[in-house]
């Protein structure tokens, strides 16, 4: 299957006290925290996308902006759902929502590079 806009990819789990705001330290409430819904975001596209790639591929993250609407308590169910909405040569731009048991909880935009795991490791020294 090729990489191209309008393919949808979900991911689901159950909110863990380690994600809570207070336990991360970007709040003091025990709440499924803001960076935890950036990673159920960035985890959902790439599994996603990385899941159409040839053997010794992946994609790297390069840009995220996420708008967190509602909080949602520790051991609720969270799940997102991204859409690519265009693909450029190796950078890959998608769009994402995120539920909890009760409804919408966030929304936001990701943007992901192809890269060659081998040749982007010997890069880096």
């Amino acid at each position: 299957m090729a990489i191209a806009p309008g393919l949808t990819f979900t991911f689901e789990k159950i909110a863990q006290p380690q994600e809570s705001a207070a336990s991360l330290g970007s709040g003091g409430l025990e709440v499924f925290s803001t960076p935890s819904l950036v990673a159920l975001f960035e985890i959902t596209a790439k599994r996603g996308v990385d899941a159409l790639l040839p053997e010794g591929h992946s994609t790297v993250g390069i840009e995220i902006a996420v708008k967190h609407q509602k909080a949602t308590k520790i051991g609720k169910k969270v799940r997102c759902q991204t859409t690519i909405t265009a693909v450029e040569g190796k950078k890959i731009q998608l769009t994402g929502e995120m539920w909890d048991e009760e409804g919408k909880i966030g929304e936001g935009t990701h943007t992901r590079y192809v890269v060659n795991d081998a040749e982007f490791l010997k890069r880096l020294g």
